[in-house]
């Protein structure tokens, strides 16, 4: 079919808890078998094992929920986002809701490679004082470098850090809101982040609030 009979759609959507425990390449295939039962007319790659043409903005980590997540479809033909919307959310398993859907350029940059930043709201168990945390946060804050390790590799957590900072309290603890790096030229990890504090077995619960990208999508 040519490229330009075909459609982009964008869509927005909430990972609950039902489902904050699948790996990302679970999510993928629970996608793709939604999408499928909802008759949706998707375009596939080529090649002797055709895939579905879906892309993530981002992967979202284990245990983690997610309020707008963001992938991209690209279809056979063009329908319209609203029907679209309507059909899918009659498939939609448990952990799973489409917050929007819109027809994007069909050429425009891929979601990865616009990605610039995310947003963290973590829940962390805290028998102290809001200012006893609060001064953990600005320890962090203040430090030059911090240097850490991924995958056997030393790099600076500092400068992936954008901002952090103690929110309402909630029971047994507070809520600590960040906002991190995520590009290719660096990406920060809320897991890290809290590790630095020294929170990591404090965490209760974690939610990514918001994709951030470098130009308007």
């Amino acid at each position: 079919m040519n490229p330009l009979e075909r459609q982009r759609l964008r869509v927005t959507y909430a990972r609950g808890e039902a489902i904050k425990y699948i790996s990302h390449l679970d999510l993928a295939r629970t996608w793709e078998r939604t999408l499928r039962r909802a008759r949706v007319p998707l375009s596939y790659s080529q090649g002797f094992t055709p895939r579905p043409k879906i892309t993530f903005a981002a992967a979202l980590p284990v245990g983690v929920t997610g309020l707008r997540e963001v992938m991209d479809l690209i279809l056979e033909r063009p329908v319209m986002p609203l029907n679209f919307a309507r059909r899918l959310s009659l498939h939609l398993p448990s952990g799973l809701e489409v917050i929007s859907v819109e027809a994007v350029y069909y050429r425009l940059p891929s979601l990865q490679s616009q990605m610039c930043a995310v947003r963290y709201r973590v829940e962390v168990e805290w028998a102290g004082e809001r200012g006893a945390l609060a001064s953990h946060v600005s320890d962090f804050l203040a430090a030059e470098t911090i240097v850490r390790q991924r995958r056997g590799k030393t790099y600076d957590l500092r400068p992936l850090v954008k901002s952090l900072s103690v929110g309402e309290r909630v029971q047994d603890g507070f809520v600590l809101y960040m906002h991190l790096c995520h590009s290719q030229k660096g990406t920060a990890r809320h897991d890290e982040v809290m590790d630095a504090l020294g929170l990591a077995m404090a965490v209760r619960s974690a939610c990514r609030e918001r994709l951030f990208f470098a130009q308007t999508i």
